[in-house]
């Protein structure tokens, strides 16, 4: 993979600031968009703007870029159709619709289980529709050791009133990866419907729902760089089994029928090519499959983003201040994506961020809609952590700057 090459496709990653080459360690909170994601929302809204159904040019064009939307989602996370991809303004919006769609049928009596390791959209959803039926909220732990969901905890939780579980594939805020298909084989034991946040997943790791067996699976554009725009896969007896939330005279045939509203059609051009984009790293020509050249661009950026992590925990352990949550044994970087929450002894999370900012190093403090994590961390009513996160356009030269501020930040 050639960083350097890749990197200059990055508008954001080329400009200087006050001088200073600006260095990006935000990406859980938003990644970089490449020039090719830029040019195909422009080249949409400056050519077609227009809308589905229409008896003209435009619009025939605004169809097939839906298509093509959702076709790039399936081969993203290799959906069994192009049918099973619901798109919206974002995760968290999707996941309230769905919420309400999903809980219609629960009574006094089920129950739900959440996680003390999702994004609270995956958690105030749920908890807001229980609430609304009577149905009880369990939250599985996580264990404080490496930030992993506590699976022993997890099971007790499950039983025969379990109608869902929600949960999230990898955390936002330590970057810890759960044993996702093991939990999703333990909730269909129970005939527990699964809702995956891979929101924070997505950009690191190849998704494939098929060998996954969830039941929806959420992720967001503008985290894997593109724009903003969330997507959600669900199986097609829920697509069109569940009863969605929608305005009546709107088509009642899946998935459109979850779509509420006019769709970004810019943003879903820019999604297109932030596919492309990264499908693209893998180098191999059209004679292979969108998801073949996925397969094997996310095996190098994972590659890199491995490499990443062992520079960052390898220097991190030199720095006796700083206490890192999460995993940092080096025979287990696949288990964790490359973002790292850290507190610093002496120093609020704020004041680390603004030091950092005001050399136009951009992280990331607080608890990062984590509250559960944060709070069973401890952290929570302390400015929760400063959050560093690596994405594959980082480099080993961008961390070196940064530890050589937290050299000067720690005296």
């Amino acid at each position: 993979m050639n960083l350097m090459q890749l990197r200059a496709q990055f508008p954001a990653l080329m400009q200087t600031v006050d001088g200073k080459s600006p260095i990006f360690l935000d990406g859980p909170g938003g990644s970089q968009v490449p020039q090719s994601v830029l040019n195909a929302m422009t080249a949409y809204l400056g050519h077609y703007n227009s809308n589905l159904g229409g008896a003209f040019f435009s619009s025939d064009k605004t169809v097939e870029l839906m298509a093509n939307a959702r076709q790039a989602a399936a081969d993203l996370l290799n959906a069994p159709s192009a049918q099973n991809i619901v798109f919206g303004p974002n995760m968290t919006s999707l996941t309230f619709s769905f919420s309400r769609a999903i809980s219609r049928d629960w009574q006094a009596g089920d129950e739900i289980i959440v996680t003390n390791a999702d994004h609270f959209s995956n958690v105030s959803s749920w908890q807001q529709a229980a609430e609304d039926k009577g149905v009880k909220v369990q939250t599985a732990l996580i264990n404080e050791a490496d930030c992993s969901l506590d699976m022993a905890h997890f099971e007790s939780l499950l039983n025969s009133n379990t109608k869902l579980v929600a949960v999230t594939y990898a955390s936002n805020t330590t970057g810890s990866i759960n044993d996702i298909k093991r939990i999703i084989e333990l909730a269909h034991n129970v005939d527990a419907l699964v809702y995956v946040d891979a929101v924070h997943y997505a950009p690191h790791e190849l998704i494939d729902v098929q060998a996954l067996g969830c039941d929806f699976l959420a992720c967001s554009a503008y985290k894997f760089f593109g724009p903003h725009l969330g997507m959600v896969y669900g199986k097609t007896e829920h697509l069109e089994g569940f009863t969605p939330y929608k305005v009546e005279p709107a088509k009642d045939v899946a998935p459109g029928r979850w779509e509420t509203g006019t769709q970004s059609f810019e943003a879903l051009a820019g999604f297109i090519a932030a596919v492309d984009y990264i499908a693209a790293i893998s180098k191999l020509d059209d004679s292979h499959s969108r998801r073949e050249k996925l397969r094997v661009a996310f095996a190098k950026t994972k590659q890199h983003e491995m490499a990443l992590s062992e520079y960052f925990l390898t220097r991190l352990v030199n720095y006796p201040r700083i206490k890192l949550f999460g995993i940092d044994d080096l025979e287990r970087l696949n288990e964790r994506t490359p973002t790292f929450a850290l507190t610093f002894e002496g120093l609020e999370p704020r004041e680390v961020s603004e030091f950092l900012g005001k050399q136009h190093i951009c992280v990331w403090d607080g608890n990062f809609y984590a509250q559960g994590l944060c709070k069973q961390l401890g952290v929570l009513d302390k400015g929760g952590v400063v959050r560093i996160g690596c994405m594959h356009y980082n480099t080993t030269a961008e961390l070196d700057k940064l530890f050589d501020l937290f050299d000067d930040l720690l005296g």
